[in-house]
Order: C-alpha cells, then sequence, then structure tokens
C-alpha cells in the first residue's frame, strides 16, 4: 500500500531499516569488489545510516539494489511473458502472463509494492545524505544525481506496466491529514513530466564515464540518463500513451481524466530531439557500434563469421562500445539463462544436465527475421515463401551457417546474418564453444526428431525446434560434465537501440521519411551485414516504394526493433506501447512437430498453444490489496 510505503522519515527512525541484501561478486573482468553491498541489518536507525561517508554510500547501493534484473527469469517479463520465447510448461509467473492466466488478486509479476518501497528509501537518502559530515560536496552532487535518476526509472518502470501511477516527490510526514496518505493516480503525462524533470535535474553532476570501471561499472553517468530520458519521451509519444482514446475512460474518483485522448505530434518532436542529444553525448565519449576482432587473430576467421559475431557479440560481450547501461546485478541470473538457452552443440555430449536448451522461440519469431536481401521473407520477391517449410539440403557455399550436406527446412536457408547469428537449429552452426578456425569443422545441432538435442531427457531441450543462440557467450564450452560460462551484465540499453529510437522519432516527426532517419536505421543495419532500406526494398520487395511514406516506414523501423533487440527484453514492451500486441499477441505459438522420426514428418508446423491478448492485458492490474487498501486508487479497466 503506498498509504503505508510513503510514510515519514520520523516513522522511520522507529523502526530496523530493513531491506533486501544484494551480493554482487563479479568476476576478475568485470570487477573484483563487492559493488552493491547495502545497509545491513544491523544498522538500527536512520542516523546511523547517515553519519559517515561508508555508511552512507550502503545506503547509496540500496537505492540500487531495487532495480528489476532483466535476464532474470524470475524478475523480467519481458523473457516470457510475451510471445518471444516459449517453455516447458509451468516456469514461473511470467509465463502465466503469457498463457493469458493474469489476475487481480496477488497479480503475476506485481512491482507495485516493492517499487514504491524503493522510491521510500530514495527519498530517505534524499533527505538525509546532507548530513553526512565526511562528504565531500563533489561526490554528495553525485550521489543525489544518481538517486534522482533511479527515481525516475523506478516511476517510468512502474508507468510502462500500470499506466498512470502515484507520483511520490516526497515521503509524507507522520502527522500528515489521513486523506494525504491515500494518494491517487497522477495524469499519465504528469509522470511522464515527472520523470524527464528527475533526469534533467540529475545530468549536469553525473559523470561522463565511471571513473574507476573495476569499482564502479554499472553506476550512473551522463549517457546513461539522456538514453533512458530518450527511451522515456519515445514511450510517451507512442500510442499506447499518446492520444489513446481506448484509455479516456480511466477516471480517478473524483473525475480526473488519467489519459489525454487527443495525439500530440510535439511528443515525437521532443522525443526526436532528445535522442539526437543522447546520441552525440555517447559519440563524444567513444561509444560505436561494436564489431568483432578477436584477439586470437592466428585463426581463420571469414567475413561471414565477422559478420555473425558483431551482431552475437553486441549483446553477449561484457562492456563493448556499444553498451549504453548495463546492469551488474544480472550476472548470477544470466549465468543461469546461458545454460537454459545453450543446447548440445557436441555430439559426444549429449547426455550431460549443466545445459538444457529450453528457452524455445516459436516459428512465428523465426519467421520475424529478414531474407538475406534485408527485407521480410513474405514480402521478397526471390525467397519462396510458400515453400518455407519444405526440405532442401545445404551446399558447399552454404557450410558457415548450415552443415554441408545437411537436410533441413527451406525456412532456414537464405536468411540474414542475424537469423543465423540469434538462432539455433537442426544443421545450424554454432561458431565458438571451443572452435575458432572457419577452416576446421565448427560445432553443428544435429536433430534426432524424437530424441533430437538431448536424448530425450524430460522437459529438456527445446519445445519448437530453435535454440537462443544469442544469449550464449562464443566461449563457453563443455568441459566433462558442465558447462564453463562467460558472464556478461545484461544489457539495458545499447547504442543499437538508440540509434533505433530515433529513426522512429524522426520518422513520426517530419511529413516524409529524411535522410536523418534513414542514416541511423541503414548504420544499424550495415552492421548487420544487409543493405541500405532503399536499396534492399527498391531491388528486392514487392512493395519497393515503402520506405517513402511515414506509414510505411513506420512498419519497417518497428521490424528492425524487433529483429535487431530480439531476445533482449524489449519486444514486449514495444508491442504495447505501439498498441499492436493485441495483434501479435492473438495468435498461436507454433513448433516443429518434435515427435515425429521422420524428417518429411517433423518439419511441418503444428499448435502448440494459442495465445490471448485483450484490451485489459496493457497494463498490469493493480493487486486487490492495494484497491483494497487506499479506495483513492482506481483499478485499471477491464480488471
Amino acid at each position: 500500500m503506498i498509504a503505508i510505503q510513503t510514510k515519514s522519515m520520523n516513522m522511520m527512525k522507529k523502526n530496523v531499516i530493513k531491506v533486501a541484501f544484494v551480493l554482487l561478486v563479479l568476476s576478475t573482468m568485470l570487477s573484483c569488489k563487492k559493488y552493491l553491498d547495502v545497509v545491513p541489518d544491523n544498522v538500527p536507525t536512520i542516523e546511523s545510516a547517515f553519519t559517515m561517508r561508508t555508511q552512507a554510500q550502503k545506503f547509496l547501493f540500496t537505492c540500487y539494489s531495487y532495480m528489476p534484473k532483466e535476464g532474470d527469469l524470475t524478475d523480467d517479463p519481458g523473457i516470457l511473458a510475451g510471445d518471444e520465447i516459449w517453455d516447458q510448461p509451468l516456469k514461473g509467473a511470467y509465463f502465466q502472463i503469457a498463457r493469458g492466466f493474469q489476475k487481480v488478486s496477488s497479480p503475476y509479476g506485481d512491482r507495485w509494492t516493492n517499487l514504491y518501497r524503493a522510491l521510500r528509501d530514495c527519498n530517505i537518502f534524499l533527505e538525509n545524505v546532507g548530513k553526512v559530515p565526511d562528504l565531500d560536496e563533489e561526490e554528495r552532487r553525485r550521489w543525489i544525481s544518481e538517486v534522482k535518476f533511479l527515481k525516475a526509472y523506478y516511476h517510468f518502470y512502474l508507468v510502462r506496466m500500470y499506466g498512470p501511477v502515484p507520483i511520490i516527490k516526497n515521503n509524507l510526514s507522520i502527522d500528515a491529514d489521513p486523506d494525504m496518505m491515500r494518494v491517487k493516480r497522477d495524469p499519465v503525462d504528469s509522470c511522464f513530466s515527472y520523470i524527464t524533470s528527475q533526469i534533467d535535474e540529475a545530468v549536469e553532476s553525473l559523470p561522463l564515464t565511471v571513473v574507476n570501471p573495476t569499482t564502479e561499472a554499472g553506476r550512473i553517468t551522463q549517457p546513461i540518463a539522456l538514453a533512458l530520458k530518450a527511451k522515456v519521451l519515445v514511450t510517451a509519444a507512442s500510442p499506447l500513451f499518446n492520444g489513446n482514446a481506448e484509455q479516456a475512460r480511466l477516471k480517478n474518483a473524483d473525475g480526473t481524466a488519467l489519459f489525454n485522448p487527443v495525439y500530440s505530434k510535439v511528443k515525437w518532436d521532443s522525443a526526436a530531439v532528445a535522442c539526437k542529444k543522447a546520441i552525440d553525448l555517447c559519440h563524444s565519449v567513444g561509444m560505436k557500434l561494436y564489431t568483432f576482432n578477436p584477439d586470437f587473430q592466428q585463426y581463420n576467421i571469414t567475413p561471414t563469421t565477422k559478420t555473425q559475431m558483431s551482431i552475437r557479440n553486441s549483446f553477449a560481450e561484457k562492456w563493448n562500445s556499444e553498451i549504453i547501461w548495463a546492469n551488474t546485478q544480472t550476472l548470477p541470473a544470466v549465468t543461469t539463462l546461458q545454460t537454459l538457452a545453450a543446447t548440445w552443440w557436441d555430439p559426444t555430449m549429449l547426455d550431460i544436465s549443466s545445459i538444457r536448451g529450453e528457452l524455445s522461440p516459436p516459428l512465428k519469431i523465426a519467421e520475424m527475421f529478414y531474407s538475406r536481401n534485408g527485407v521480410p521473407i513474405t514480402e521478397d520477391k526471390t525467397w519462396n515463401y510458400n515453400n518455407r517449410y519444405s526440405l532442401r539440403t545445404a551446399q558447399e557455399n552454404e557450410k558457415l551457417s548450415i552443415r554441408k550436406d545437411y537436410e533441413t527446412a527451406q525456412l532456414n536457408f537464405d536468411r540474414e546474418p542475424r537469423f543465423y547469428a540469434d538462432l539455433g537449429f537442426d544443421g545450424g552452426i554454432w561458431y565458438g564453444q571451443g572452435k575458432y578456425d572457419d577452416s576446421q569443422e565448427l560445432f553443428y545441432l544435429q536433430a534426432k526428431f524424437k530424441q533430437r538435442n538431448g536424448a530425450g531427457k524430460a522437459n529438456f531441450s527445446t519445445v519448437t525446434g530453435y535454440y537462443i543462440k544469442k544469449y550464449v557467450h562464443y566461449q563457453n564450452v563443455i568441459v566433462g560434465t558442465t558447462c564453463s560460462t562467460n558472464p556478461f551484465p545484461w544489457p539495458i540499453i545499447r547504442l543499437s537501440d538508440l540509434y533505433l529510437l530515433y529513426a522512429e522519432a524522426q520518422n513520426e516527426s517530419e511529413a516524409t521519411p529524411s535522410e536523418e532517419t534513414f542514416k541511423y536505421i541503414n548504420l544499424v543495419r550495415e552492421r548487420a551485414g544487409l543493405n541500405s532500406v532503399q536499396s534492399s526494398w527498391t531491388n528486392f520487395s514487392t512493395n519497393p516504394e515503402k520506405f517513402s511514406s511515414t506509414s510505411g516506414m513506420r512498419e519497417i523501423i518497428h521490424k528492425e526493433r524487433l529483429i535487431e533487440l530480439a531476445f533482449e527484453s524489449q519486444r514486449l514492451w514495444d508491442l504495447r506501447r505501439w498498441k499492436e500486441a493485441a495483434k501479435e499477441l492473438n495468435t498461436s505459438i507454433t513448433s516443429w512437430d518434435m515427435g515425429q522420426e521422420a524428417a518429411v514428418g517433423y518439419y511441418r508446423p503444428v499448435s502448440l498453444f494459442n495465445q490471448t491478448f485483450a484490451s485489459k492485458d496493457y497494463f498490469w492490474p493493480i493487486s486487490e490489496a492495494n484497491i483494497t487498501a487506499n479506495r483513492n486508487l482506481v483499478q485499471n479497466l477491464g480488471w
């Protein structure tokens, strides 16, 4: 209940500070320090937490400790709450959302209580950090800025989930009027304004880069702040929040409208300006799109492999040149995630249980990626879409993506480099994993049909026929009965994400697509081994002029984001803010026919589950317990 969560510092002085204890032990390459030691349970009062710098710093890290852990199946709705990854049944709360079982009594994936507790602790910090006697002013300003940023981020996360939420600017006094305790939801435009104002207040005193990456990796910098502001403003300008007439009925009990049903182009204009400002700052500190340049140059690596590894490692190579913001708290979760995504690429190791390969992209995701010509397979005039489920045998010139002489589905042939970098499939090559020379025989997945890739172990292996190679660091290897895993912090914002946000905002703010819009989407495509949008559509699309209109370019940009950021916890939020979830999440989850022994039977689509998504599902329900405790809170529509 917010009425409880926003009690004053005076009340807090009477109670033991109770916060989750988070220890993040980083590897030698990331950090040999305990980064987020938070306030321990034996600190009895707020005064004790701010008597000296070392104690106050622990409270600072308390504020960080509430950050949602992307890449954690139990903490990240972007992985299993949508349609991008399917799994065995009963795989946690978020998978229940994907299956349509959300509820108002103890909602699955509910963050309301935890994030409002985070805001309470952030306010406690801001109210007391000025009392620390041995903290110099420059560092004090930096800490204040970090916590203001975190307040913005936590409010933003709440808005993405619940829509309009109560803004908690300050903790309430214990002697405040009871009616003040029963806070109301603020209009969504007010929420976004407050979020961006907090970021604006924070930016100036944040460092351009972390001073000591060994001990400070993951702490907030100016590029992080401006990149988040760009994402916030693009979200605010998107159809879910900008002129959403379907939410016009959502009002507080006093009649205050929580959504403005009138569309505003100005929101896109502001978003475009913020995106460009963030990009320029990122460039000024040396950030750029990552390209693969391995240390072991003695190996023979072809351009095909370099392109695929540039794509794969842009996500999985820690602190690479395009990582704007990564969450260091996710290291243990991402290690686990890799073992759940990794499969038996070594055919001599089919019986080990340290890897499971169970996170399974449906066929719709495999079909989402472009053809090798850089356009959707549904509109490539040279790609035989109608025969995509027929069989075909790989030739010599395809051996770096599919094993030579291997028979697999036509769907796996003549696809863009991101298809082969992101997905594992029967006959598909896995570069690395102990083999780093293109001239040698690389690992590949071998279909065994009824007992494929896991020797028939119950609840192991893919349920669709596809794996997520993108999650698996290329230097992971199977050693005996275990898998040696290279950890990396989960990227929250990459430069390619920011480029595509800018292209999207530019496209929406102009009458027709401009060179500036094309520039940034084409930079992402170039790194992915594709020609420009203009060239690809002109030469290969059945709709060659698609990119010349705002609506056509909008569709292209949306598809580019879904492909470039596949499996990175972005699709769920993008489909919602675009108001496209009702279309995408009301379709069947399909797979290959995994029970068949013969290839002709195996390579045909079968339905695993019929997803349903209603208009109410665009926002999480507020728990009935919170509604009961605070009658000023109105429930989201449909719940």
